[in-house]
């Protein structure tokens, strides 16, 4: 009822942590796939080792947070005992990397095509060689990001994830499948946005702006997985706002196979993957699908 096959590789059901929320630490990683996950995706990791930004980086509001982590990792040549640790996990790791450049994405493709079942590409970092534009937003930058990484990942699934700021979001993604993506992955954080503490008239958190995640975006994670579901036929990780069974189904419906969560870990712990996934099947039974795989693309009639 609950099991999919995702770009040739089999999950036990379709919730996937989203990158990012958890970091990559290894004992997390573990009890994630033990609280229920049917893969697990790693934050976002690049060619260099980051600090980030200071406290404070993460705020809660009242329909999400906020946050400007600044893509702290430790950089890839520092991930060795990383994935020692999670080697032989019972569901699927997806690595996610950024770049600065393509040259960087495909280096970390590279290597990271040796250690882990898919790649997701952050398409959402800032391009250097664009002047600061994001490489989402244009239909040429991704896909020349998506084609370059192909070509150094053998076997390895590719997944585009795309940014809600793309006016074109369904362009964006058609072109990054025409380069050979073997699935898109919507939305990344929504933004930037920022919060004001009137008492001291400064914004709070420490690089002013953040991206925003939680329930509040779940209406424009619909929308952009609905416009994507009309552009391609590659699968999509739909995310953005779930914490329960029926947002994942909404996400399903507007075309989404798999379903990513993230913030919903703060609102529900790290249960939510379980929790999910039982009230997906409840609903399933009461309804006249037969499995989850009954409800991908069904709200385009």
């Amino acid at each position: 009822m609950l099991s999919i096959e995702l770009c040739g590789t089999k999950l036990k059901n379709p919730i996937i942590l989203a990158s990012g929320i958890l970091g990559m630490n290894a004992d997390i990683i573990k009890e994630v796939v033990k609280n229920g996950a049917g893969a697990v995706t790693l934050k976002s990791t690049g060619t260099e080792p980051r600090e980030g930004h200071n406290n404070p980086k993460v705020i809660v509001w009242e329909h999400g947070m906020a946050n400007c982590y600044g893509l702290t990792n430790p950089g890839y040549k520092n991930m060795d005992s990383e994935w020692k640790e999670i080697h032989g996990l019972d569901a699927p790791i997806i690595a996610s990397v950024f770049g600065a450049t393509v040259d960087e994405f495909v280096e970390l493709a590279r290597y990271m095509a040796m250690h882990t079942d898919m790649i997701e590409l952050n398409l959402s970092c800032p391009n250097t060689k664009e002047h600061g534009a994001v490489f989402g937003m244009k239909c040429d930058v991704a896909e020349n990001v998506v084609r370059s990484v192909k070509k150094v990942s053998g076997k390895i699934p590719i997944i585009a994830k795309l940014t809600p700021q793309a006016p074109n979001i369904g362009e964006i993604a058609r072109a990054c499948e025409n380069a050979g993506a073997d699935a898109i992955s919507a939305i990344n954080t929504l933004g930037p946005g920022m919060f004001i503490n009137i008492d001291v008239a400064k914004p709070i958190l420490s690089f002013k702006t953040g991206g925003l995640s939680g329930p509040a975006i779940k209406p424009v994670a619909v929308r952009c997985i609905y416009d994507i579901y009309k552009s391609v036929k590659i699968p999509i990780i739909g995310m953005g706002g779930v914490c329960t069974g029926k947002d994942a189904i909404e996400l399903m419906m507007a075309g989404a196979t798999a379903i990513g969560i993230g913030t919903g870990t703060y609102y529900r712990g790290i249960g939510v993957f379980k929790k999910v996934c039982d009230e997906i099947e409840d609903w399933l039974k009461n309804s006249e699908y037969g499995s989850v795989k009954e409800l991908v693309g069904v709200a385009h009639g």
